[in-house]
C-alpha cells in the first residue's frame, strides 16, 4: 500500500487562513509550516530592509522593496512559492500593472534570508540555490548569531562579510553600500 502526499497550489496558499503565528511556504507543492521568528532574526531583517528602502527612495531607484514574508511565485506545477524576508524588485517588472494583490511572479533580483538558529545548512543551501536558480541575481544570507553575511551573485560568486566590511548592492542597486555591523544592533 503507498500513501500519495496531497499536493496544494499557490492559489490554496493564498487562500489559507493565517493566525496562531504560522507562516507558510509552498515547495513543489508540498506546504512547509515554518515557526514565527526570534527577537535577533526580526532586528536584523528590519535593519536590511530599511537600508534598502531608504537608499531606494534617496536614489529614487524604480522599484519596489518588500518586507518579510511577502511571497514570490517561482515555479508552477507543482507550484513553489518561498517568502525572503526582504527583497526588491525592478520597476519594469511590474510596467504592465500594480503590483499584485497575490503573490509575486518570479524571483526578487534582490533575495535577503535571516538565518534563524533551527535552520539547517541544509535548508539554506537549498533556499539559496532556489533563488538563484528561480533567477535571483543576489542573494543576502544574513547569520545575526555571527553577526555576518553572505553574499551570492551565483553559485561560484560568493562573499563571506564581518563587522568590519561593508555589504554592497552590485549588481542589482549600484551605489548602495551598508557597514554589516550595523544590520545587526
Amino acid at each position: 500500500m503507498t500513501t500519495q502526499k496531497t499536493l496544494i497550489t499557490a492559489e490554496q496558499l493564498l487562500a489559507m487562513p493565517t493566525g496562531m503565528g504560522e507562516r507558510y511556504e509552498l515547495i513543489a507543492g508540498e506546504l512547509i509550516t515554518m515557526p514565527p521568528s526570534g527577537g535577533q532574526h526580526g532586528v536584523s531583517s528590519v535593519a536590511v530592509a530599511h537600508a534598502i528602502k531608504s537608499f531606494v527612495l534617496a536614489n529614487r531607484i524604480p522599484g519596489v522593496v518588500f518586507g518579510a514574508e511577502t511571497g514570490f511565485w517561482l515555479h508552477h506545477g507543482p507550484d513553489t512559492v518561498r517568502a525572503p524576508d526582504a527583497a526588491f524588485v525592478r520597476a519594469e517588472r511590474f510596467a504592465r500593472g500594480p503590483v499584485p494583490a497575490g503573490f509575486v511572479e518570479g524571483a526578487p533580483e534582490l533575495v535577503v534570508e535571516a538565518v534563524s538558529p533551527s535552520d539547517t545548512a541544509a535548508e539554506v543551501q537549498a533556499k539559496t540555490e532556489a533563488w538563484l536558480d528561480a533567477g535571483a541575481e543576489l542573494v543576502w544570507l544574513l547569520y545575526p548569531q555571527t553577526r555576518s553575511v553572505t553574499a551570492f551573485k551565483s553559485r561560484s560568486d560568493i562573499r563571506v562579510l564581518s563587522g568590519a566590511d561593508t555589504l554592497t548592492g552590485e549588481p542589482v542597486l549600484p551605489g548602495f553600500s551598508v557597514a554589516v555591523a550595523d544590520l545587526f544592533r
